[in-house]
């Protein structure tokens, strides 16, 4: 590269500030089956289904080609199939998107060590100091050329100078955009969008700024802050701040601890009865356990999830008086919340444990019970000692009756298809397409 055109790179960079590349893969599950058997996918309506040969369950996500025809994600699959008979259901394969996605992530780092991934199919890149290779549009592109020719993926790209507007520049142009979102350019691109579109707000959030009379980006920018703040604590000074396109968090390139561990599953049909439950329960508690053990840590709190058939989910919580890593006392607490906080009878459709308030195991001083000290490191000793089998055998080498069953919530032992929502520590996250 020519001192010239060495000047003219350094030009197309801030002399201060930082340059911000948001990269989101476009409906990632479809698109790697199609990159993996383009004679069965490639350009057809395709849908991952949880339980695919059921035709039972939810749309997981759909390819652009399904959209069109108006199939949409947590879409009840009979109804998918009505709107489109000739939709083509695909079982999730976890171990496929996570080579894909490790593939994707390889060809990112070779640009920039400054990287945020988020989850199985995004990542934030940090390209302040990469101008070896090129301006930022000249990187932005070569990505998506890359990623294409290598790995047979579409990406679209947000370059910004914030994580905020990159990751709404990369929403902006799907599938297969690159779009520059600049500040300068916020007042003209965004006010005019209602409220909801903004990174960071809710739906329940947007409804209580209509309340206020907010329904732009704009108008929430415009907005007194002091009653934001009186509305929404510290988030409403937030609001405004995001509302202007300001964010000066930084791309967090190491990982950082697991704030939580969890599992979810959606159910092939709707769950009412308490024993049914309970025994799903039982299986992502065995799951959660293990998880939190493998990185030896201890929970203080767990938590609950729950959704109605039309998508309404709540969750509840417990903090327990004294940490733990056991199945049995997770399972436990996790059906007391269940009988405190749920009306029997109404129907289920995915149900979630969730560890909270995590601490090293090893760090964490836990008060023995005074009338099973004795047992508990016998106790300790027989969960090791089954670890060890599972590490070995697979996660199905020792189980106890109630984990026997043909419902998702067994199918999580399985790496290969399991459809679980809140696993980090092997690198595959839930994602919203």
């Amino acid at each position: 590269m020519s001192g010239q055109n060495f000047t003219n790179i350094e030009q197309m960079y801030p002399s201060k500030g930082r340059v911000i590349i948001h990269l989101d893969m476009n409906a990632f599950y479809c698109s790697v089956h199609a990159a993996e058997q383009p004679e069965l996918y490639e350009g057809k309506p395709t849908a991952v289904s949880g339980s695919a040969e059921q035709r039972k369950g939810i749309i997981v996500t759909c390819s652009y080609e399904a959209r069109a025809l108006g199939i949409k994600t947590g879409m009840n699959v009979r109804q998918a199939l009505r709107i489109c008979p000739e939709l083509i259901l695909i079982k999730p394969d976890f171990t496929l998107y996570k080579k894909y996605s490790q593939g994707f992530m390889a060809i990112a780092r070779q640009y920039t060590p400054q990287i945020e991934r988020v989850s199985i199919d995004e990542c934030y890149m940090d390209i302040t100091g990469s101008k070896l290779f090129g301006s930022p549009i000249d990187i932005a592109a070569a990505l998506q050329q890359r990623i294409q020719s290598e790995w047979s993926l579409p990406c679209s790209i947000g370059l910004a100078p914030n994580k905020l507007l990159a990751k709404m520049a990369s929403d902006m142009k799907k599938p297969n955009g690159i779009t520059i979102l600049r500040l300068r350019d916020v007042s003209q691109l965004l006010w005019d969008r209602p409220c909801r579109v903004l990174f960071g707000i809710g739906s329940k959030t947007a409804q209580k700024l209509e309340k206020l009379n907010i329904w732009t980006i704009g108008q929430l920018a415009a907005a007194d802050e002091t009653m934001l703040t009186k509305q929404f604590g510290v988030a409403g000074a937030w609001m405004k701040s995001a509302a202007h396109g300001i964010d000066h968090s930084p791309v967090h390139a190491a990982a950082e601890p697991n704030k939580s561990i969890g599992h979810t599953t959606t159910l092939p049909k709707d769950v009412t009865e308490r024993a049914e439950v309970c025994r799903i329960f039982l299986n992502l508690s065995d799951q959660t356990g293990r998880r939190l053990r493998r990185q030896q840590l201890i929970a203080s709190t767990i938590q609950i999830t729950i959704r109605r058939p039309d998508m309404t989910t709540i969750t509840r919580s417990y903090t327990l008086p004294v940490p733990t890593q056991e199945a049995d006392i997770i399972y436990k607490e996790a059906c007391a919340l269940f009988d405190k906080h749920w009306k029997l009878g109404d129907p289920i459709r995915l149900l979630g444990v969730t560890l909270q308030n995590l601490s090293k195991a090893g760090e964490t001083a836990v008060q023995l019970d005074l009338f099973n000290y004795e047992e508990q490191p016998r106790k300790q000793a027989l969960t090791k000692a089954m670890d060890k089998l599972r590490d070995k055998f697979g996660e199905d080498a020792v189980l106890t009756a109630g984990m026997l069953s043909n419902d998702p919530s067994a199918l999580i032992r399985n790496k290969r298809i399991r459809g679980t929502s809140l696993q980090k520590d092997d690198d595959l996250l839930y994602i919203d397409e």
